[in-house]
């Protein structure tokens, strides 16, 4: 596949490759830069993952999933894609990638994987959408709620 990404836990060795991350034009409203993301990982340390995503040996974004003790639930928090990478697929194949990695269970048992996007990324809706994401009705300030049941 052209498109072949991995994910790599973020540790000592990368994350300031995950720092050096640049969003487009406008696009920091839509997600938090991984410098933010990564302080919540530390303080979430027992029920996070944050991960960079590699296409061979290169950075091209970033995610962290979390899982919510209290709902019962996965999340998928904080995707980005570098702008010199977007509009490749990347962000396509980086969710596919997470739900693999949250069908180990890696720290609960739930099928269930929620995610919010705002408004006004209809570029990301549409991605999360195709990938079977539905609207749950139900809305994180300008977020909209999405939900997967694996």
């Amino acid at each position: 596949m052209d498109n072949e990404l991995i994910l790599k836990k973020v540790d000592e060795s990368n994350f300031i490759e995950c720092f050096n991350l640049k969003l487009g034009c406008g696009q920091d409203k839509f997600v938090s830069h991984p410098i933010r993301s990564l302080a919540q990982a530390y303080v979430y340390y027992n029920q996070c993952t944050p991960f960079a995503i590699y296409k061979e040996t290169t950075i091209v974004g970033y995610v962290m999933v979390i899982y919510d003790y209290d709902e019962e639930t996965y999340n998928i928090w904080h995707l980005m894609i570098d702008e010199k990478y977007q509009g490749k697929g990347y962000g396509t194949e980086a969710v596919k990638l997470c739900i693999e990695y949250i069908k180990s269970k890696p720290f609960g048992k739930s099928n269930d994987i929620i995610l919010t996007c705002s408004i006004e990324n209809s570029h990301a809706m549409h991605i999360y959408e195709k990938l079977g994401f539905i609207d749950t009705n139900k809305r994180d300030d300008d977020e909209i709620i999405m939900k997967l049941v694996i």
